[in-house]
């Protein structure tokens, strides 16, 4: 027996499986274009820390109390821990960048240079300050009482470095003394030391402890605007270039992709009302792109005293 289905029931039954057959290449060139996309980059793992060094610029307790509102932000944007770590000295910044692990540092000018020949590291970001500077140069300094004006009225005296890995602290007095004639500094002065901090330099010299010493303006400044005994008992005698201020620079082996991440979130923080909360605490207007040429300064210092990056021991001695 022959069984004719009406016309309508073909049709429907046509229209349902071409229907099945539309789905299915909507799907199938989906999933082609899925797989012809490249994998999206990997985030950084929760839980991960990044470890930071910083340089004893000042007192361990107010470096931390800047530093930390930041590295908050940056953990929060980030979405890693980010662990902050003073160092005792500026030359341990090199040694103990590798030992203790340290995924990038806020280098001083000279810190990076040396960081940079011998580490590999490379500079992101550098802060720009509310005077809208994002440069400092080393002063050297003396009491107003102490009759000391020139190089030769230094001879016999006291002098207070800051540490061998600075620029303020160490190499502008190198081509002070240098320019001046000076070729055995250890022999020339009755005393030379190393404080360890810009702050110590600037108070040793204040306290009578020293006759002479350098360190950074910025810090001289600061501390001016706390004690106007600086301001009123010491002169100062020459300044350096200016040189980048204290910029963060990040290991060769971090992922790029939290290199990206480090710069993007620090040169955007100023349009973000909380990053520009932090960034006021912090004593920034914001943070701008820094590269390996806003460091010619140091380089041209190092080379005019015969100083090799790759080779030069910062030990204080």
């Amino acid at each position: 027996m022959r069984i004719e289905l009406p016309m309508y029931g073909i049709f429907r039954r046509v229209r349902k499986t071409s229907l099945v057959i539309i789905l299915c290449a909507a799907v199938l060139a989906t999933c082609s274009r899925q797989d012809a996309s490249p994998p999206p980059k990997p985030k950084p793992t929760p839980g991960k820390t990044l470890r930071i060094g910083l340089i004893p610029e000042q007192n361990i307790f107010k470096q931390l109390e800047r530093y930390q509102p930041l590295a908050g932000y940056l953990s929060r944007k980030i979405g890693a821990k980010i662990e902050l770590k003073v160092l005792p000295r500026y030359g341990n910044i090199i040694d103990n960048f590798q030992s203790e692990k340290l995924d990038g540092a806020f280098f001083g000018s000279f810190t990076y240079a040396l960081a940079h020949a011998k580490l590999g590291v490379s500079v992101v970001a550098r802060p720009l300050g509310m005077d809208n500077t994002s440069t400092y140069y080393g002063m050297i300094f003396v009491r107003r009482d102490s009759g000391i004006r020139t190089i030769k009225d230094m001879k016999g005296k006291r002098f207070a470095f800051v540490d061998k890995a600075t620029t303020a602290g160490y190499l502008l007095p190198l081509e002070f003394f240098y320019e001046g004639g000076v070729k055995d500094y250890k022999t020339y002065f009755k005393e030379t030391y190393f404080t360890g901090t810009h702050q110590n330099t600037i108070y040793d010299v204040l306290n009578k402890r020293a006759d002479a010493g350098a360190a950074k303006n910025t810090m001289y400044y600061r501390l001016a605007k706390e004690n106007p005994r600086i301001g009123r008992e010491l002169g100062i005698l020459t300044r350096s270039p200016d040189v980048p201020e204290n910029g963060l620079a990040l290991s060769r082996d971090l992922d790029d992709s939290l290199k990206k991440q480090f710069k993007e979130v620090l040169l955007g923080m100023h349009d973000d009302p909380m990053g520009k909360e932090i960034l006021q605490q912090f004593g920034a207007i914001r943070f701008i792109e820094t590269t390996e040429e806003n460091y010619r300064a140091v380089y041209e210092y190092a080379r005019h005293i015969g100083l090799d990056l790759s080779t030069y021991d910062y030990i204080n001695d």
